[in-house]
Formats: structure tokens, sequence, C-alpha cells
């Protein structure tokens, strides 16, 4: 089976998805904006043939593909990076394939469309509006009510995102979100925030995983010395977890998701209520896959893959917690010294899957624009209570420093 890949090697975890493909038996084709002497090692080993071409241009991709396919035949176009699932949609359209049209993707990429569609189906979506304009924004507002979110309907993760409290909040935050298109304006919701996340094959959902976010991403990007964490549960059964399951189940099926990765993001009220945040046809980002095969022991690329190429995927068992601590560095400039890790390696070292830290003389990166920040740790253990307990050790007592 001849798969085209898009964006084989960007975002970096792209690699290990387009290895998958090739490990399970596809040949791979890619098709990126990166020239091909820059494309990871994992990526480039696994292409058959890769085709240098702007992705920005959907006219030069179709060109290229259409011309590839006069001499080789085009079976199935992949894609995971979020800017360009329309672009695969419209490729498949063009070429008769198979997968996602662009009707079925665009409300994945519309947070506005998206929750229509969920409200339509009766799922609890936070009271929401779109709007390209500051008079829409401040329309919406009085309709909503304080406090709410607004965030780019098109964006992923928490870039572009500031819940505002008042008037006066919002009149500060409009000539920050005055580069966005069109917003969207939502109810914001009081809660803990989860995710839920799938490998689907054959309409099936082959395998699940809910992820606890601590704290709420909101929160992790405004205060610099938090250092975010993000828990893959290995007891799904939990009570506290069934609604969001439930409703993950509904959303998937709403949306008419078949094969490949989902990654949702919900909220567990107070009193229990669950509600909708949203929904991507990827995988979750900032390392979250390796997590993830942590808990499980697994190989989740390759899941993937099986699952897109066969609509089959073997059993996942999930024997571990596992989660990711992200640190940000105390002061600007480059990193001095690291406080702290000789110790928590002694006391949990068992715990420590991958410890990634930027290396002292290393210059600090934008904690802002990354939420790898200036390093990462990824733990696991199969209690529950031990691993938080680990887990903020690892957030409190390991500092990193930095200085001009």
């Amino acid at each position: 089976m001849n798969v085209v890949m898009i964006s084989p090697g960007f975002p970096l975890e792209m690699a290990y998805f387009t290895r998958a493909l090739a490990e399970v038996g596809a040949t791979v084709i890619g098709v990126g904006d990166q020239p091909v002497e820059v494309l990871p090692d994992e990526a480039r080993a696994a292409l058959a043939h890769y085709e240098h071409v702007s992705l920005a241009d959907e006219g030069a991709v179709l060109a290229a593909l259409q011309g590839l396919s006069r001499h080789a035949r085009i079976d199935q176009v992949e894609c995971l990076w979020e800017p360009y699932m329309v672009l695969a949609a419209r490729i498949r359209e063009v070429l008769g394939l198979p997968g996602m049209t662009v009707q079925q993707t665009l409300p994945f990429r519309d947070k506005e469309l998206m929750k229509q569609v969920l409200d339509a189906a009766g799922i609890r979506t936070p009271r929401h509006a779109s709007t390209s304009h500051v008079a829409g924004i401040y329309a919406a507002a009085e309709q909503i009510g304080y406090p709410l979110i607004i965030k780019p309907i098109a964006g992923a993760g928490s870039a572009d995102t500031y819940r505002v409290d008042s008037t006066a909040e919002l009149e500060n935050v409009l000539p920050m979100i005055g580069h966005v298109d069109t917003v969207s304006v939502e109810e914001f919701i009081e809660a803990e925030e989860f995710t839920y996340d799938t490998v689907c094959g054959a309409g099936t959902i082959l395998y699940e995983n809910v992820s606890w976010y601590r704290p709420r991403p909101l929160q992790a990007r405004s205060h610099e010395w938090i250092s975010p964490q993000t828990m893959a549960l290995r007891d799904l059964e939990r009570p506290e977890l069934a609604g969001g399951i439930e409703m993950g189940h509904q959303v998937i099926g709403a949306l008419g998701f078949t094969a490949g990765f989902t990654h949702m993001e919900w909220y567990r009220k107070a009193d229990g209520e669950v509600v909708f945040g949203e929904i991507g046809a990827r995988p979750p980002g900032a390392r979250t896959v390796d997590v993830m095969n942590y808990a499980c022991d697994a190989d989740l690329f390759r899941t993937w893959a099986s699952a897109v190429l066969t609509g089959r995927a073997d059993p996942i068992d999930r024997p571990y917690n596992a989660v990711s601590i992200f640190k940000r560095a105390r002061g600007q400039g480059y990193i001095t010294h690291v406080d702290g890790l000789d110790r928590l390696l002694a006391d949990h070292g068992d715990s420590v899957c991958v410890l990634d830290l930027l290396p002292v003389g290393a210059h600090r990166r934008d904690w802002r624009a990354t939420l790898i920040s200036d390093g990462m740790v990824i733990l696991r253990d199969p209690d529950l209570d031990r691993l938080v307990m680990i887990a903020d050790r690892f957030g409190n007592e390991l500092q990193l420093y930095a200085s001009p």
C-alpha cells in the first residue's frame, strides 16, 4: 500500500508516525516543506519518495501528487499536523481516495462549527459564539456573561487563549488578539480538566486514554513559576472519569470519526457535570504520546499505523500511571546550574523514564511559545497517589537557573 504522509518530519513526533507506517508495511511517500536533508533520520529512512513543496500552496501540492500518481498508485493520505488536515482531505477528494472529506474535517478545525455539530447531538458544550470583529466580541460577551474564554477558532493548545472576567479585562485583551482572524468566545467552565484520547480503526475505538492536567493549561500558560503536568491515568474505571469517557464516545460518533488519533479535552465540574472542551483529529502534543507509551509499555505510533492501514491493532494493557513535568528556569539568559536533581534521583530514580533538561550553557527557551520549555521529566508508577507525590516533588524541588 502506497501512503502519502503530509509533513512527515515536522513537528518532530511526526517522524515516529512516519516510521511506524513503514514498519507496519506501507510504502510511504512524504510531502512536506522541509528540505529532505533536514528531515529527522527516522522519517528520512522510512520514506520511499519525498516531494519537497510548500504545504501552504495547495495547488502546488495537488500538482505534485497528481503528477506522481501517473507513475505510482496512491492508496491513502495521512496527516497528523493540524494546520494541513484540510489539505489532506482536499487531496483525497481530488484523487478519489478513502478517508475524511473536507466536510468531515472542518468541524475538527473550526471550534465554532465543532460545537454546533455537538450541540445538535445533545452534547453539553460551553455557551459559545464566533466572531471576526470587535463589536461581535462585545456582543458575545454580553450574551454569554463573564467569566469567559477568548481563543482562535482554529488554534491548537492554549496559544492566544485568554480568560476574561470583566469588560475592563476584555479591553486589555483585545489588542493581544488583533492578529487572529476569527475568535471563539466561550463560557468559562470552572472545573478540573482532562483529556480523552483514542486510536480508532474501521469505526471502532481500539485504544483509549484519559490524562489529567495539573493544573489546567490556561493556568500553566499564565504563570511562569508553574511546572505543568500531564498525567496519563492507569485506572479508567474510576467513577469520576465515567462521564467524560461516555462523552468522548458520543463526540466521536457525532463527528463520524472512524480511523486515526483523536485528542479531546473535557471538564469535570465540582457538582460532577461534564462539559466538552474541544477535539482534534490528531494525537496530543508535547510528547504526551510518549507519556501514554510509558503508561502502557506500548508503541502507540505503531498502534496508530496499524489502525489506519488495517483497521485493527493489538490489545494494550495499562500497568502504570505516567506523567510529564515541564520545567521553566528561574532567570533569563543561559542555564547556569540545576538544583535538586541528585536528591530526587536518589529517592525516586526507579520512577524516572525520561530526563531531558537543557544542559548548562544552553539558552533558555521562550516558555510562552513552547510547553516543553526548558526541559521535561517523565515518571511512572502503578499507584496514582504515589505518582502525584513524586511528580509534585519534581515540580517543586527540581529547579533550573539562568542568567545573562
